[in-house]
């Protein structure tokens, strides 16, 4: 194992915190509670902890590597506080918190964050909600002025018009998630079955449609009295700012929020299932599903890591698992997993399989059991256990490349366990971790023990099941009343301030961006080579992007390339697939390969101590694959069921339609990158061996490096790539979509769709990072390329009929198109049409405003500080220095052009390059509920079979 010695300076204070400058404005002090240094020789995460006299935690990381700041507040309240007849409101109420408050504008929390050049979001799960921005350093007290104003002043600003726009939001965002999603009900029907009633777990955080529609706008401000005080909230700041300043600032904002009522920790409430139950549900699905769940131990104890444990040598991502070798390798399901989701009341771990149409669920579910059965018989394989404690140390490491990460990982520790190093503790957890705790976890939760055993049947097979449904979900008890006495007597009490909140805070000077430094190397073979260095954490990312994506495919052999990305993984001469992700995994290791529309991919990350045998597995895969026919045969029927499966999604549908309509018949961006089904039938593994021959191109490659290989080293540790011989590949010539003369609607049916999907295509242009392009992106960014854009806010904000609206241009070296995409609930298809349409038209005509050119400046030009702090992003960075020829002064030309831009200019880039008169409206629905009202709007309609356009 690659542990390093953890130790922890651990400081305690009963003294009073304070500062001049706190002192200086007489505001409400901090005490400090704890400090946790930094530790070179271990892998933690060093903060101070502080609390205010109103009950306010708040956890400082000082992170200057870079200049941004994130900004967490955590409300220890989720789904787990609401009672039957009220479920879905914390999560309604997080929506909610985005409306603005007294000192902050209707829909300007999103707007001003973006304008600063910051993100922000806000999430919600059974047991807390989150709201969080991760800004330039310089925008710190813009980020706390937003959140105390929420958190001390939303009642007043709450209107009646806003709470029934963003309860028809969340219906449309439960639509799009759960009901017309594929297996969307699977984690609700399993909650029903294995908690009892009332218990805070029998529903999903999104709650029922019948409960939201309940809502008032009285539950919502007792909601926020009862739960959003400081005294229930950890504030996180984690960055690059001054200690000093940052508690000034949470004194001046949140000190003089007054304390709300007392939060006590709910205890925990495990699940506990008298025998099995079986239940069942019919799903608009190709392949039938069942899954067994057992009540399990709740989030951050032991046994909750052995029981992680326990999952992945029974179906986790590991090819020697029981599930991988029963099912997915014998091809009878695309799909098998054990999972342990635990919470903090309570957890469930369970073994699921989305199987082949012609296997029986029955059958599945008698050989889980015999799994289990087996599992219990035999010993643990120490290998296998050893090489999952390895890759999960490794994976902590990989995590906590971002000040988001960690700083969420502290708010989080210090919400569910009063200790924001817990980190620590789950990495000795680990450590400690013995086959004994896994066998001992197996004995007390899985045993014989009783389940929910859920089976998901198509329309078509009713009969499919594992066994006739033995339970029900009980129904409310006649005249049950959920207890409301905590919210009775609620009072709405603002804090007085000596300062005026209704004045922004003006940040200071942008900070100064560094660029990464990059080196560029083209070697005699064709290769190009290009590398940045990355000391934050002691990894290295390696990626080898070669030209033989989708693009360079035979049209009737199309999604080989994909095929080919896939078995690259399985295996090589020396190793099987099993013993070379047992190699990885000793390291920490992760390969990964994958095609796109242009490109395959192949991506490596090490710990830079097991850099070299990583390399060593690189060359491995990339020269000696193995090329099995069982692992082809496998590969090449998981691709046909995979075809299968996106037809019953509605986004695929639209893809596919899509395709089908911007290119001829001919070409093969006309098909789905990944084929069809009689594509991908008629590949054979020679076929696989001759397009790996052929495009395994040196002058085809890019090789981009971040971490530690210095520019010197890079010949001798990758001379198996820089002598590799040059095949003198030619690149297909750029083809263009084609429009229609006029716009037309396309219309594709998805059966009993709650929600349509819509695209709406038309004309763009080829990428240039200095040319037209790059402009458009901007001129598109009011239009649709933000969240306040004119297309979201009309669509989600001020009509709710959607969760999200955007439009990009799309464009490269082989594609040219702009892009309109939602999905809206099925009854405002028509209308959401005609608004899209209104607001491309709209644009067009009058243009750009002053005061959107202003903020997309504002916005585009300080979000650079954003973009380069983890290895991952300096990868990407170079990848788009690459896609400019290498130009190490790309960033300052396109502030420059951007700064440069007058109204006149990002005009005439819209007046040329959108065409809504020319342009596909693509809509994948209900035919029944949305085909008449499209018909009624004028527009040419087509209707499209996507299985009839494929024969």
């Amino acid at each position: 194992m690659i542990f390093k010695k953890i130790s922890l300076s651990i400081i305690s204070f009963a003294a009073i915190y304070s500062t001049q400058s706190i002192m200086a404005q007489n505001l409400p002090q901090p005490k400090l509670i704890e400090e946790i240094k930094a530790d070179n020789s271990a892998i933690n995460i060093p903060y101070k902890k502080f609390q205010y006299p109103n009950g306010l935690t708040v956890i400082l990381h000082e992170d200057a590597s870079d200049p941004i700041v994130y900004v967490d507040v955590t409300y220890h309240v989720g789904s787990a506080r609401e009672t039957p007849g009220r479920s879905g409101f914390a999560h309604f109420f997080e929506h909610m918190m985005f409306q603005g408050s007294d000192n902050v504008g209707d829909e300007k929390h999103f707007a001003i964050v973006t304008e600063s050049g910051g993100t922000l979001n806000g999430t919600t799960n059974r047991d807390r909600t989150n709201y969080f921005e991760t800004m330039p350093s310089n925008q710190l007290e813009t980020a706390l002025w937003l959140e105390a104003d929420r958190m001390g002043y939303l009642l007043d600003a709450v209107t009646t018009k806003k709470f029934e726009i963003q309860r028809a939001t969340v219906k449309n965002e439960r639509q799009q998630n759960y009901d017309n999603k594929p297996y969307g009900l699977v984690f609700e029907k399993i909650g029903e079955a294995l908690y009892p009633f009332g218990h805070p777990y029998s529903w999903t955080t999104i709650g029922y449609l019948d409960d939201i529609d309940k809502f008032t706008l009285e539950d919502l401000k007792n909601f926020f009295l009862r739960w959003y005080g400081p005294n229930n909230a950890t504030l996180t700041i984690a960055g690059k700012f001054e200690e000093k300043e940052a508690l000034k600032l949470v004194s001046k904002y949140f000190g003089n929020i007054p304390r709300g009522p007392e939060v006590n920790n709910m205890p925990p409430m495990p699940a506990a299932l008298p025998d099995d139950r079986y239940i069942s549900y019919e799903d608009n699905i190709k392949f039938p599903f069942v899954s067994l769940t057992f009540p399990s131990a709740p989030a951050n104890t032991k046994d909750e890591a052995a029981l992680d444990a326990l999952s992945y040598l029974i179906g986790g991502s590991n090819k020697k698992s029981p599930f991988y070798q029963r099912f997915i390798k014998t091809q009878r399901a695309i799909q098998a997993s054990a999972s342990n989701p635990a919470s903090e009341l309570a957890g469930q771990f369970t073994l699921s399989v989305v199987a082949q149409p012609n296997q029986k669920l029955r059958e599945i579910e008698k050989e889980i059991r015999e799994i289990l059965e087996e599992f219990d018989k035999n010993s643990i394989d120490k290998e296998v256990f050893d090489e999952y404690v390895t890759s999960q140390y490794s994976s902590l490491v990989y995590s906590l490349q971002s000040v988001q990460r960690k700083g969420a990982l502290l708010a989080s520790y210090e919400t569910f366990t009063g200790n924001p190093g817990h980190l620590q503790v789950s990495i000795q957890q680990l450590k400690d971790l013995t086959i004994e705790d896994v066998k001992a976890v197996f004995e007390k939760y899985i045993k014989n023990k009783p389940a929910v055993i859920l089976s998901v049947y198509s329309k078509d097979d009713p009969e499919n099941i594992a066994a006739p449904d033995n339970y029900k979900r009980p129904e409310v008890p006649q005249g049950y009343k959920s207890d409301l006495s905590e919210y009775e007597n609620l009072t709405y009490v603002k804090g007085e301030d000596n300062f005026d909140r209704s004045q922004q805070p003006q940040p200071g000077e942008n900070p100064v961006v560094e660029i990464p430094k990059f080196w560029h190397q083209t070697w005699t073979n064709g290769t190009q080579v290009i590398g940045t260095a990355y000391e934050e954490l002691p990894l290295t990312n390696i990626a080898i992007i070669i030209k033989a994506g989708q693009l360079f495919e035979p049209i009737e052999k199309a999604g080989i390339s994909s095929i080919l990305a896939q078995l690259l993984k399985e295996g090589t001469v020396q190793y099987t697939s099993e013993q070379f992700q047992s190699e990885l995994r000793k390291i920490g290791s992760k390969i990964d390969v994958y095609s796109d529309a242009t490109d395959l991919v192949i991506s490596a990350t090490s710990l830079n101590e097991n850099l070299d045998r990583t390399i060593e597995l690189l060359n491995a895969m990339l020269f000696t694959p193995r090329f099995d026919s069982s692992e082809f045969a496998r590969i090449q029927n998981q691709q046909i069921q995979g075809i299968k499966f996106a037809k019953t999604n509605a986004a695929s549908i639209a893809g596919i339609v899509e395709a089908k309509l911007l290119y001829n018949e001919q070409y093969i961006y006309s098909l789905p990158e990944s084929g069809t089904e009689k594509t991908v039938s008629d590949i054979t593994l020679e076929d696989v061996k001759n397009y790996y021959q052929q495009y395994l191109a040196p002058d085809l490659t890019e090789i981009i490096i971040v971490g530690n290989i210095s520019e010197n080293e890079v010949a001798t540790k990758l001379s198996s790539l820089k002598n590799f011989p040059k095949k003198n590949i030619h690149q297909p010539p750029f083809v263009g979509i084609r429009t229609p003369e006029k716009t037309t609607i396309v219309f594709a049916h998805k059966d009993k769709s709650p929600q349509s999907q819509i695209k709406v295509i038309g004309k763009g242009l080829k990428y240039d990072g200095l040319g037209d392009f790059y402009k458009a992106g901007i001129a598109n960014y009011p239009l649709g390329g933000m969240f306040n854009s004119r297309i979201n806010i009309n669509l989600r904000e001020r009509k709710g009929w959607t969760y999200g609206a955007r439009s990009s241009f799309n464009g490269g070296e082989f594609v040219d198109k702009f892009v309109v995409s939602t999905s809206v609930k099925a009854e405002a298809t028509d209308s959401a049409v005609i608004e899209i349409m209104k607001e491309l038209n709209s644009y067009l005509n009058s243009g750009i405003t002053q005061e959107e050119l202003v903020f997309t400046k504002k916005s585009i030009g300080q979000r650079d500080a954003l973009k380069y702090e983890t290895a991952s992003q300096k990868a990407t960075f170079m990848s788009y220095i690459i896609q400019n020829n290498f130009n190490a002064n790309l960033v300052n030309q396109q502030l420059n052009i951007l700064q440069s831009l007058k109204k006149e200019d990002v005009d005439k880039i819209t007046k040329k390059y959108l065409h809504p008169n020319q342009m596909y409206i693509i809509v994948v629905g209900d035919k029944a509920t949305v085909l008449e009202p499209l018909q009624k709007l004028g527009y040419p309609v087509i209707e499209m079979n996507i299985e009839e356009s494929e024969k």
